[in-house]
């Protein structure tokens, strides 16, 4: 979740587009200026605090597009736009991920927790972190669910208060992908941390 930055970080350059765009008497230029600005200024903390490269470019350029395909096409709901087709396209991979048996939480979670691919080894692992995975498909096609209807009517102001919603989503999300894992895992496992090659008696 990354606490109170991972808040900012996710929530920091949609709300100040939609801020500017309105405080600026509906001036497209500044919103876009205001989400660059953001996302740079953003971006600069990320370096200082020695995160990943592919980290800082992801968080750029993720809204370097959506801003700029508000500026080509005129309209500020290009925006968000560009967030609902992000949004599809990660339930996307997310899916397949889960089809080719590579599911995206054990790829995201195995490193931090020190275990590398080893739960690919581990059939409960697996079954748990497919399980898992399936809330994310399930997340970020709510996400396009709720701001497709908001497009289509024009509620800018309502898109711009989206990341407050989202937020508290991915919060839900956290916890119920531990609480699927832990349902899924059996009671003599050893847990997360601790995969191991295969279940007893397989």
């Amino acid at each position: 979740m990354g606490g109170p930055w991972g808040a900012v970080e996710s929530m920091a350059p949609t709300v100040l587009f939609v801020i500017a765009y309105f405080v600026a008497g509906n001036n497209l230029g500044i919103a876009v200026a205001a989400a660059l600005g953001a996302a740079a200024i953003l971006a600069l903390i990320k370096v200082r605090r020695g995160e990943r490269p592919i980290r800082v470019l992801a968080g750029l350029l993720g809204v370097a597009v959506a801003a700029l395909w508000a500026a080509y096409s005129d309209d500020p709901l290009g925006f968000f736009q560009v967030r609902v087709l992000a949004n599809l396209l990660s339930a996307a991979a997310f899916a397949i991920s889960i089809f080719v048996r590579r599911p995206l939480i054990g790829i995201i979670v195995g490193p931090l927790l020190g275990t590398g691919m080893q739960w690919r080894q581990d059939p409960d692992l697996l079954k748990g972190y497919s399980r898992a995975t399936w809330l994310w498909v399930v997340l970020s096609l709510a996400r396009a669910a709720i701001q497709i209807p908001l497009i289509q009517n024009n509620q800018l102001a309502w898109l711009g208060a989206t990341p407050f919603l989202f937020y508290g989503l991915v919060a839900l999300t956290v916890a119920g992908s531990w609480w699927v894992m832990k349902r899924t895992l059996p009671t003599d496992h050893p847990g997360i941390r601790h995969p191991r090659a295969s279940a007893p008696g397989r």
